[in-house]
């Protein structure tokens, strides 16, 4: 005769058969009752109860080591990968045994090969090169004209520094140099004050292009004026607030250059003693802001290269191109040679070879009589030649006409003439 079905807990086993008896059976409560079915939409997971979960095994404390498991520990040790328990061991087991704290240096060391230490600072030119790889997928639709990218390029790699330093830095001490009554001239000043020097000046740029001038309508243009009345008319000390300003100014120049069309570049920008087309005025102002964005970086002890050669060079051709015009000023000063030969407008004259070494570099020939005439390699009386960056730093004011040339050859008073027209054409 068949059993009636249990659930296959039923085996024949008179044990057995008592020790199933003793557990309940979980549709009855604990005095045997039937309990009620879990009503619609009840989990019927929930009526049977869970066994509590195993505790995880506690982990053996590390104990004595021998000699030789600590030794087979260094490489891990090095490495630093050892649990807190085993670099314990084997630190108080090097403070007692030579020869295994001298492999332990020499692993240290050989680490320290294979990881070295890294600058964390991003490379000022990343935004650049990022650009180009997205611009060289998919050109810009309003692309910035290629005579105003040497501005665009600087004022990003300002702008990188800028947001890399901290507010302590805004304060930082920098020292303003330029050449003025035949010597170099200093001006103390701060990161912040550097940066509202470049927006007051740029300004009038942007006034030019009919932009919103930050001094007002009525502010002077004369770059040295404008710089003293942005800094009266600022509570002192200048902070990290003038950083948004000058980058949205910057910004604002490149997007309507970049709209207006050709014809812009040749828009004249007045600086009230002198003037520029637009072109060379963005070219002007990218060379500034390079010097003062250097000037900032050795005060806050960041790295910072000189721009691209390509770059370098449209900055040193813009000087080259304005210094028989700064010749001739001093001179109606007095402050430079006669003038030994003239020549009508656009002829041949006497010329001063200008050899420029270095990425950006080049040769030049400077008129040395009339600011009209044309630089001739066969009128050449003389030559000079100098570091590209350190011609530049020379135009800034940075380094004294004796001390910048590299080689000299020929007529002295013109090689002298042109040092110097090229240091006073730097201003603050």
């Amino acid at each position: 005769m068949t059993a009636p079905f249990d659930g296959g807990l039923h085996t024949g086993d008179p044990d057995e058969s008592s020790a199933y008896a003793s557990i309940p059976d979980p549709r009855t409560g604990p005095d045997g009752p039937e309990l009620s079915p879990p009503g619609p939409g009840t989990d019927h997971r929930a009526a049977v109860p869970r066994p509590p979960a195993p505790a995880a095994p506690a982990r053996p404390p590390v104990g004595p080591l021998t000699h030789k498991v600590l030794k087979s520990l260094l490489g891990a040790w090095a490495l630093a990968v050892c649990s807190v328990e085993e670099t314990s061991l084997v630190e108080e087991h090097l403070t007692e045994c030579a020869p295994c704290a001298d492999e332990a240096l020499r692993l240290r060391d050989a680490v320290g090969l294979l990881q070295p230490d890294r600058s964390l600072d991003l490379d000022p030119l990343l935004r650049s090169r990022v650009l180009e790889s997205c611009l060289g997928r998919r050109p810009a639709r309003i692309p910035v004209p290629e005579w105003a990218s040497p501005y665009d390029a600087e004022t990003a790699r300002l702008d990188a520094l800028l947001r890399d330093i901290g507010t302590p830095d805004w304060h930082a001490p920098v020292r303003l140099q330029w050449f003025e009554d035949e010597r170099n001239t200093f001006r103390k000043a701060t990161v912040a004050g550097v940066i509202g020097h470049l927006t007051a000046v740029d300004g009038v740029v942007a006034a030019a292009l009919g932009l919103d001038d930050p001094l007002g309508a009525d502010a002077p243009l004369c770059p040295t004026a404008r710089t003293e009345a942005f800094w009266r008319g600022c509570a002192p000390p200048l902070t990290r607030d003038v950083h948004d300003p000058w980058r949205e100014q910057s910004h604002t120049l490149i997007r309507t250059v970049s709209f207006a069309g050709r014809g812009v570049a040749d828009l004249s920008v007045s600086y009230g003693e002198f003037a520029l087309p637009l072109r060379d005025a963005l070219l002007e102002r990218a060379f500034e802001c390079w010097l003062h964005g250097a000037d900032i970086a050795e005060a806050v002890d960041y790295p910072y290269d000189p721009p691209s050669g390509a770059h370098l060079h449209e900055m040193i051709d813009l000087a080259a191109r304005l210094l028989p015009a700064a010749l001739a000023i001093r001179r109606r000063s007095g402050l430079a040679g006669p003038v030994r030969e003239l020549v009508a407008a656009g002829s041949p004259g006497r010329s001063l070879h200008l050899e420029v070494e270095g990425a950006g570099g080049g040769d030049w020939y400077i008129a040395l009589d009339s600011p009209a005439a044309k630089g001739s390699p066969e009128r050449s009386v003389g030559s000079v030649a100098l570091d590209a960056v350190e011609f530049c730093q020379l135009v800034a004011g940075h380094v004294p006409p004796e001390d910048a040339a590299a080689g000299q050859d020929g007529d002295r008073e013109a090689i002298r003439d042109v040092l110097f027209a090229a240091a006073a054409m730097s201003r603050l």
